[in-house]
């Protein structure tokens, strides 16, 4: 393959696989940084050995080049860390956490909330107290007068369309 065909090749992978990718390595480093630059690496990689791609799938051989990027870094990346200042001390103020965190944690929680109150009933209710309210599936049903069973599906039918949700603002956002 010419090296302007591998470019084409790379830059259509990289338009149609990078969220994937991301979406991989964010799941096995949960490193946001981490996961940038392995997502780059990964295709670096691919096109680097370009010549060894069977033509097949293109999807699949991504994927496998991705999880093994950093599966190889979270082997090494353990004896390579030195504790920075900011680190170490955020290990030994256990009572308090950062404020980063704070902040993430509520637009989190915010998000979470806004995608629940998109669900319809019986779910969003189900959703906000499951999900947003972190009630067990026993007191739902006795709050709301109903069957364990009856609760326990619509908790599991409320977290796919959630999923759903999300997974259609990341693309939206992405």
């Amino acid at each position: 393959m010419s090296r302007i065909n591998a470019e084409k090749q790379l830059e259509q992978w990289i338009d149609q696989y990078q969220n994937l990718i991301y979406s991989i390595c964010l799941q096995l480093t949960k490193d946001y940084f981490d996961a940038q630059d392995l997502t780059q690496e990964t295709f670096l990689s691919a096109y680097k050995n370009l010549a060894y791609f069977d033509g097949r799938n293109a999807k699949a051989w991504l994927c496998k080049i991705a999880s093994r990027k950093c599966l190889d870094y979270l082997k090494h990346s353990g004896r390579k860390q030195i504790p920075t200042d900011s680190q170490f001390l955020i290990t030994c103020s256990p009572t308090q956490p950062p404020p980063e965190k704070e902040v993430m944690d509520n637009a989190l929680h915010r998000d979470l909330y806004d995608c629940c109150m998109k669900l319809k009933e019986p779910y969003r209710q189900v959703a906000l107290d499951y999900f947003y309210h972190e009630m067990e599936p026993v007191e739902i049903a006795e709050k709301r007068g109903k069957n364990l069973k009856t609760i326990q599906t619509q908790i599991y039918r409320a977290k796919a369309m959630l999923r759903k949700l999300y997974r259609k603002e990341d693309l939206l956002n992405g």
